[in-house]
């Protein structure tokens, strides 16, 4: 026999104990469910596969003072001396580091006239031939740029005519699956797709359209130039170094700043997610604990107040697993009453969650996993002070208090 009456018409006559442990279950139960899930989404988030060998490519900023040489002559010399260093792969100028949360984006269309036609928002960067093997990309389909592609950006009426896409942006583009060797449109301007890259991640990585990327092959030269560089990993941090002093060394009327890996740039651009899933997990930890010990505290309450009652039930007969199955029933039921509370309190917080922060939509098993989780550890937080109460004397009963 379980004695569930007795036992919820005890909890009737001590509500303000019971009520105030189902409250805290509840809120724990709302709480962590939804915390896991948005530390599970984050983790999904933080992992993901960008695309690039991000541990092989660093970037860095120059920004030139110096009027006494010809910019197109000293970057080009720059490009040559940096792809002549041991351990290098390949260097490329880019309008648009990627992953670094700085960039340009646009919406490219299926014809001339953007108002009446299909557009599809993707970031892009301007590069040159090199730009691929830069940025440890290959071609899944078409071709990559040939020097003959690049053009020198010469005013805002130049576009080159050909590009590189990401799989992604020509999926939502062109749905039938035949994006290479189509026309997209940039503004007025005709586009071919000459090269399909299966997986690769734009400059923003919380973008609505994270991996919709194009390559434009345009060499644009002004005194503030990004470039990019692919090493050995097992290199990059010394070739990290020198960079500065080869560039200066090449010409010193000129800053270079901004000097990081590619995972570097994306952690830097991830801290506040990072920082997030660590404060969520301390909340989950904080209020396990709080549930726990408010479960233990109220068992070992209702123990000090029944202590003659406990006696005279062992005085009578009772086995003291009898005595332990009594309080683990009696914080069954004032978890069960929270976890049913905790499981509405979660679906509503959830599409609050969804709707004003648009989070993802809360899936329900992780509701039921915390149900099942929370249940564990209040009957483990009780077993403790019940084995307590199984030990107490039957003598107990026939003593004045």
């Amino acid at each position: 026999m379980l004695e569930i009456k007795p036992i919820f018409n005890s909890l009737c006559r001590s509500k303000a104990g019971a009520m105030m442990l189902l409250i805290q279950i509840a809120i724990t139960t709302a709480i962590v469910s939804n915390a896991a899930f948005i530390i599970k989404d984050k983790v999904e988030y933080l992992q993901q596969d960008t695309g690039y060998p991000e541990d092989e490519i660093f970037s860095f900023a120059v920004l030139t003072y110096g009027k006494d040489r010809d910019l197109n002559q000293v970057f080009e010399a720059d490009e040559a001396m940096l792809r002549n260093i041991p351990g290098v792969i390949d260097a490329s100028i880019l309008s648009t580091v990627p992953l670094s949360g700085s960039g340009a984006a646009s919406s490219f269309h299926l014809d001339a006239d953007s108002k009446d036609s299909k557009g599809v928002r993707a970031g892009f960067t301007m590069a040159d031939e090199h730009v691929l093997n830069s940025l440890g990309l290959e071609v899944s389909e078409g071709r990559g740029f040939t020097p003959d592609d690049v053009i020198v950006f010469k005013g805002s009426a130049t576009i080159p005519t050909v590009a590189i896409a990401s799989k992604s942006f020509l999926d939502e583009m062109f749905p039938n699956g035949d994006g290479l060797g189509n026309i997209i449109y940039l503004g007025p301007y005709p586009v071919k797709i000459v090269g399909v890259v299966n997986k690769m991640l734009g400059p923003w990585l919380k973008d609505d359209s994270p991996k919709n990327m194009v390559i434009l092959p345009m060499s644009k030269t002004g005194s503030l130039q990004k470039i990019v560089v692919r090493t050995d990993a097992s290199s990059r941090s010394s070739i990290l170094g020198q960079i500065e002093d080869a560039m200066l060394a090449s010409y010193n009327k000129r800053v270079i700043f901004g000097l990081k890996g590619l995972d570097d740039a994306k952690d830097e651009y991830n801290a506040g997610d990072v920082l997030m899933m660590r404060m969520l997990i301390v909340l989950i930890v904080v209020l396990v604990l709080v549930t726990a010990l408010g479960i233990f505290g109220l068992t070992v309450f209702n123990i000090n107040k029944r202590t003659k009652q406990i006696g005279t039930r062992r005085a009578l007969g009772a086995r003291k697993s009898a005595i332990v199955r009594y309080f683990l029933v009696e914080n069954c039921l004032i978890c069960i009453a929270g976890l049913i509370f905790g499981a509405v309190g979660a679906l509503i917080l959830g599409q609050a969650l969804f709707e004003y922060y648009s989070l993802p939509a809360l899936n329900h098993s992780y509701i039921a996993i915390t149900a099942i989780f929370v249940l564990s550890f209040s009957l483990l937080s009780v077993l403790l002070p019940a084995n307590r109460a199984a030990n107490i004397s039957p003598s107990i009963a026939t003593r004045s208090i």
